[in-house]
């Protein structure tokens, strides 16, 4: 099958209103199918004044705010001018990419006209239950994702580590890797600068822990902040940058009055700034992959993170960073206590962890979803002729 003859449906629950990991990933492989002469129609929830423009076509679908994270939409439904578009695009494909109403909706359409559907797996949403008092939901929000998921032809998602859940949960038995590149144009150690660190009050010779992503409690905040007050306690001089925003940044700012925060950064500033930290601290264990880990990597710092989904398929554990039980806030000290005593190693699995980043190319990564769109439109045809 040629590239030119796809017509990919795409679902998104957030294509581009608010920046993150996940649709920065929907929209480079959005470019890249387009650079390959694919089509592809994007269905999302949108707002007047998105975080970023959208790349390609996109239509926007029915949502209300989430309570109590009312900069996200939850999309409702699929009305009869979406469906018209639907029908008028003629997809020979559907790609969903978040497990919410409206992507339960399209798989029923896609099935019902016979249309294969793959699922990219961006988030373990069912992790996020715990940090909002509701862990007791996790087993049923888990059977509605994988009755979701075994109605799809095929899943995608980015690390072997996730993969490896996905099969124990009995989601799906189609299963591909779809990893993460970074632009290595823009992160990479020569961003580094000593003229960053002193317009910030940082000495030349401080250790510096940083972390970036979105200020949400899901990121294991409450973690972060645990192990920098336990490597304090051990004595370990150490500053700290947090590079985002969110809902929950008066609350990590309380737990970590002198942090340096910057807000959201993009671009040259948000490469300058990672680069210019010392260490990069992930304790999350919602991420599917950990796109900021890549880019810390890229940047030619040491990880230090929770042994999680995704993380363990980027960091070798004393070779390109550290790795502790989530939640083991000692070990993190321990950790970052070793780290801030030896230079020599930070810069040694640094160094090592760039060597890993040069080696993840987005078209290489992106070739792989289009391959398994061809993949399972060919198995719909086979089984439709037999």
């Amino acid at each position: 099958m040629k590239p030119e003859e796809l017509r990919i449906a795409l679902f998104s629950g957030n294509y581009n209103y608010v920046r993150d990991g996940a649709n920065q990933a929907l929209n480079r492989l959005v470019g890249y199918l387009l650079r390959q002469g694919a089509q592809v129609r994007v269905y999302s929830p949108t707002v007047e004044h998105p975080a970023f423009p959208p790349t390609g076509d996109l239509v926007s679908v029915p949502s209300v705010p989430i309570p109590g994270r009312p900069e996200y939409r939850l999309a409702v439904s699929l009305p009869d001018r979406v469906r018209r578009d639907i029908e008028a695009f003629n997809p020979n494909v559907f790609h969903v990419a978040a497990p919410d109403i409206v992507a339960h909706r399209a798989v029923t359409w896609a099935r019902k006209h016979n249309i294969p559907v793959i699922s990219s797996v961006h988030t373990r949403f069912d992790t996020y239950l715990q940090y909002y008092g509701l862990k007791w939901l996790e087993p049923a929000a888990r059977a509605i994702m994988r009755r979701y998921y075994r109605r799809c032809d095929a899943i995608v998602v980015p690390a072997q580590s996730t993969a490896a859940i996905m099969r124990a949960q009995r989601m799906n038995k189609d299963i591909s890797i779809w990893a993460r590149g970074v632009d290595r144009t823009q992160f990479n150690p020569e961003r580094r600068s000593l003229e960053w660190r002193r317009s910030h009050g940082i000495g030349d010779d401080e250790m510096v822990v940083c972390f970036l992503g979105r200020l949400v409690l899901e990121k294991g905040l409450d973690v972060f902040a645990d192990a920098i007050d336990a490597a304090r306690a051990m004595g370990v001089p150490l500053r700290v940058v947090a590079i985002g925003a969110g809902p929950a940044h008066d609350y990590f700012q309380e737990r970590l009055p002198d942090a340096i925060f910057t807000g959201q950064l993009t671009g040259t500033e948000l490469a300058t700034a990672l680069a210019s930290t010392d260490v990069f601290l992930n304790p999350s264990i919602t991420e599917t992959f950990g796109n900021v880990t890549l880019e810390a990597m890229a940047s030619g710092l040491p990880v230090m993170a929770a042994a999680a989904s995704g993380t363990t398929s980027l960091v070798q554990d004393n070779v390109t960073g550290r790795l502790a039980e989530p939640g083991d806030n000692e070990a993190m000290a321990n950790e970052l206590a070793d780290y801030q005593r030896d230079p020599a190693l930070r810069t040694r699995h640094g160094a090592a962890g760039l060597e890993f980043a040069k080696t993840m190319d987005w078209d290489e990564i992106n070739a792989v979803v289009m391959h398994v769109y061809e993949r399972v439109i060919e198995r719909r045809r086979r089984l439709a002729k037999s």
